[in-house]
């Protein structure tokens, strides 16, 4: 004979923990009233890619078939290996890099023949908050190293699995205060400063910039983050429908997000030491007014592209300068390709003109 009370206690608990799963770690916050398209298309939609691009991607299909098979113990440093080798080839033909340590935490300067030390920005990697380094972007930081003479600091946070995703932010937080008081020839105040970074790293601008305006630091001129992950909840649309369209995520990310967005939330949960839905982890769960005017990149195709959209929905109508610019069918962060796709050159062309007409 079934025991009502004993059915009684477990629909309790049943309860209690969706309750828990759905407001404690998803948040109460109904994201999806910031879906919809805000972008400024920068190429007509119905306008293929470059041949580059197509190269691009069949080098990266080689790679991911020659990988060797790995135990999941070598995995991450396999991974780390693999992304610093696109650092290895960039040319830095009229460029000095200059290893400084930022207050206990390894950085480098990425510097061109004219270089302004009191026109800084600091750039922040991405890599899955796993891998990535100075040396895996050095395709991005040379090339923003050459615009108007930026000096570039690259910052080497510490990384997953090793430490928290806390301790990640608080190397970029440390970084921000460095670099308005110190440059590139030493101690001084900074006169014009840009923050930016590419996909985890993106996430981690944001983030900084609204952790300098809740300690009331100096502001940045502008923030400039491409292809972010602004949500740690994973509830918007695009994280699962452009599975089959993100070249560089679906493959491997995109296995994980055809798990129960439930499971998903306890796994960030787990991994990450803190509710999916915090602000430091989740961005656009946070107050984001009074910030820095904000650039954003981002593709249709990516699994990303609506965390883009609703980021720069909540931020516009929080009062904050925020514009997304997007292009269609490419990469996730096609901007570390600018040698070879033209796509990504233009975007770097709009980049320039965002910082210069904020500075």
């Amino acid at each position: 004979m079934i025991n009502i009370d004993f059915l009684m206690v477990i629909f309790v608990l049943i309860g209690l923990l969706w309750a828990f799963t759905r407001f404690y770690l998803r948040g109460a916050a109904d994201l999806g009233v910031y879906d919809g398209a805000p972008e400024v298309l920068m190429r007509p939609a119905g306008v293929g890619p470059s041949e580059g691009h197509f190269k691009v991607l069949e080098m990266l299909n080689e790679r991911r078939a020659s990988r060797p098979k790995v135990s999941f113990k070598e995995m991450v440093p396999a991974m780390r290996a693999n992304i610093d080798e696109f650092g290895k080839a960039v040319s830095l033909e009229g460029l000095r890099v200059i290893p400084v340590d930022v207050d206990g935490v390894p950085a480098e300067w990425v510097l061109a023949e004219d270089a302004d030390p009191n026109r800084r920005l600091l750039y922040i990697h991405g890599g899955a908050f796993m891998a990535g380094s100075p040396l895996s972007h050095r395709a991005i930081t040379s090339r923003l190293a050459k615009s108007y003479g930026t000096s570039v600091l690259a910052v080497d946070y510490r990384l997953q699995p090793e430490h928290r995703r806390l301790d990640c932010l608080v190397d970029c937080q440390t970084a921000y205060q460095w670099i308005l008081a110190n440059g590139p020839d030493g101690p001084s105040t900074v006169e014009t400063l840009f923050v930016a970074g590419d996909s985890a790293g993106a996430l981690l601008v944001l983030s900084v910039t609204a952790w300098a305006r809740d300690e009331g630091l100096r502001p940045a001129n502008a923030a400039i983050a491409l292809s972010p992950p602004v949500d740690g909840t994973c509830t918007s649309a695009s994280m699962r429908t452009n599975i089959p369209t993100d070249p560089m995520l679906g493959p491997d990310f995109g296995k994980l997000m055809k798990l129960p967005n439930w499971l998903l939330l306890w796994y960030g949960y787990f991994s990450n030491r803190a509710r999916p839905c915090i602000p430091w982890l989740s961005p656009i769960h946070g107050d984001l007014s009074n910030l820095p005017p904000t650039l954003i990149h981002a593709s249709q195709a990516e699994m990303f592209y609506d965390d883009a959209c609703r980021y720069v929905n909540k931020a516009t109508s929080s009062g904050t300068e925020a514009v997304l610019q997007v292009w269609p069918h490419m990469l996730h962060v096609w901007h570390i390709f600018h040698d070879a796709i033209p796509e990504a050159d233009e975007a770097f062309g709009h980049i320039e003109r965002f910082m210069d007409s904020r500075s």
